[in-house]
């Protein structure tokens, strides 16, 4: 049974998310239907294997936009490489991570595409398949589901 927009929560084209395993608190993504994929912005991208023989990537993410000084190092298991096209129509080969992302009251696990967007507006695209049967998008709205809650310990945020 698909559900009817009438039994999904609204969001709008831009929403405040949160990584917990990855470390991020809080990451301002645009809500693009128009991507197949999800995209998170990184840097200092690295793919090695762990003492088990699996595949890993380490990377750096400055989730805030405006705070360039601010980075949190990641570190989790590579799901697999592809090939994607951005935008532009510009190809690329991609890693690929999967991890849990929290919307408001909401988290389910996201498969995200790792590159750098420091020319784009956004650090992170959440794309259609993640949101599949989840949300209703109006992109006449933002922030509908709230920003998390700053940590205390560490007052960057």
């Amino acid at each position: 049974m698909n559900p009817t927009s009438n039994s999904l929560d609204t969001i709008g084209w831009r929403e405040w998310l949160s990584i917990p395993e990855l470390g991020i608190p809080r990451i301002k993504a645009k809500i693009d239907t128009g991507a197949r994929t999800s995209c998170l912005h990184t840097c200092g991208l690295e793919i090695y294997e762990d003492n088990s023989g699996r595949e890993r990537v380490r990377f750096t993410v400055h989730p805030l936009q405006r705070k360039p000084d601010y980075s949190v190092e990641c570190d989790c298991p590579l799901v697999n490489q592809r090939q994607v096209k951005d935008s532009g129509g510009h190809e690329e080969i991609r890693p690929f991570i999967l991890v849990p992302v929290t919307l408001g009251p909401y988290s389910w696990k996201v498969e995200f595409s790792l590159t750098n967007r420091d020319n784009m507006k956004f650090r992170m695209l959440l794309g259609r398949t993640a949101m599949k049967d989840r949300f209703f998008v109006n992109p006449g709205l933002s922030y509908q589901l709230g920003k998390p809650i700053r940590r205390v310990r560490n007052p960057q945020l």
